[in-house]
């Protein structure tokens, strides 16, 4: 059973924040090119009760690790689940708003390392919380962005700010459509009929740090090549054919998957919608090469059962979950059978979502 804040600190907490965690439907790789995505909130959220402390530091206690943090915010933890809420602070203090010594007790059911923004939500979830206790004038735009400084600048990953404004605008019945240069954004319904599944392809994203900095740094390049200030500003993929090998693949996929954006939020049939996953996958594969052979056997066993419209890995890539766009009323169904084959293969999945 998890300690609740008053089992941790004795007393009751002051504040509450939330935040879910999110699954990206399409638009990957694209936010930190300027571009489009279309991520949508899942259930699992996680939850921050917070209070002043009495002492000159911060405690912090992550119930699901059942691991306890102390810290001030001149000097930051060594923990790392710390060093995300350490950042939220010390952004808030950045914005020369004084942040006291804090009680803070964080639960989550967001699945961790799979690519469904434990990180993200945690951080909105401190903020809000943060919002509060101190009566503090942010909305929840600025949330977002305070959470993308505190993870880029204090926890070290160099994020796009997608993660972050699903976590605090998205919901679980309408995707997020945003548009990330000029965040621009609105709610936009999943096609009539469907419902979404995550599934975890069991591998752990060993290489998603190194090779999401690479093809950032791959996607700069091409950039540069093209004389543009980021790959939005290319809406013709035959534009990066003169692009030296991997460039001209990595631009490839970035222009082709904001036209997939683009396209599904334009109310397509859930057949169309089902078939610019199924594309963008492919994309993911071929062109940025972030995908492994689990995950591309997960992702056509999905593609391939009654009941799915189409698939995609979701997130950075190189392990992590699936998601699956479904006929709400087949849902159900879906996931036994594709397990038990992905098992015969030798892998051991599991259903995140729902």
């Amino acid at each position: 059973m998890m300690k609740r804040f008053e089992d941790v600190f004795g007393r009751a907490p002051q504040a509450l924040g939330e935040a879910p965690g999110r699954v990206n439907l399409l638009g990957e790789h694209t936010d930190y090119n300027d571009g489009y995505v279309l991520p949508i909130a899942i259930t699992q959220t996680t939850r921050v009760t917070m209070g002043r402390a009495d002492a000159d530091h911060t405690d912090l206690y992550a119930a699901s690790l059942d691991a306890r943090a102390r810290f001030t915010l001149d000097q930051a933890p060594t923990e790392q689940f710390a060093r995300y809420v350490h950042g939220c602070l010390r952004v808030v203090q950045d914005e020369g708003i004084a942040v006291p010594p804090l009680l803070i007790h964080v639960e989550s059911d967001v699945p961790m390392g799979v690519g469904l923004s434990s990180s993200a939500s945690l951080e909105v979830a401190v903020l809000r919380a943060l919002r509060a206790l101190l009566d503090l004038p942010l909305d929840d735009v600025r949330i977002a962005q305070l959470a993308q400084r505190a993870e880029v600048v204090h926890a070290g990953v160099n994020c796009g700010i997608m993660d972050q404004m699903a976590a605090s605008l998205a919901g679980t019945e309408r995707a997020l459509f945003l548009d990330v240069l000029t965040l621009e954004r609105r709610l936009v319904p999943l096609p009539e009929g469907t419902a979404v599944l995550v599934v975890d392809c069991g591998i752990p994203r060993s290489l998603a740090a190194s090779k999401y900095n690479e093809r950032r740094a791959e996607c700069e390049d091409a950039a540069r090549g093209l004389r543009v200030a980021s790959l939005r500003e290319i809406t013709d993929a035959v534009l990066t054919d003169d692009l030296p090998d991997p460039l001209r693949q990595r631009a490839r996929h970035v222009v082709t998957e904001n036209q997939r954006v683009l396209s599904a939020v334009q109310g397509v049939s859930k057949q169309a919608f089902g078939q610019l996953m199924n594309a963008s996958h492919a994309s993911l594969r071929d062109d940025y090469e972030v995908s492994i052979p689990p995950l591309d056997a997960l992702v056509g066993l999905l593609q391939s059962a009654p009941g799915v419209l189409g698939a995609r890995l979701t997130g950075a890539g190189f392990g992590g979950a699936c998601v699956a766009l479904c006929e709400a009323a087949e849902i159900g169904n879906v996931a036994g059978p594709v397990l038990d084959a992905y098992a015969r293969m030798g892998h051991r999945g599991a259903v995140l979502v729902p």
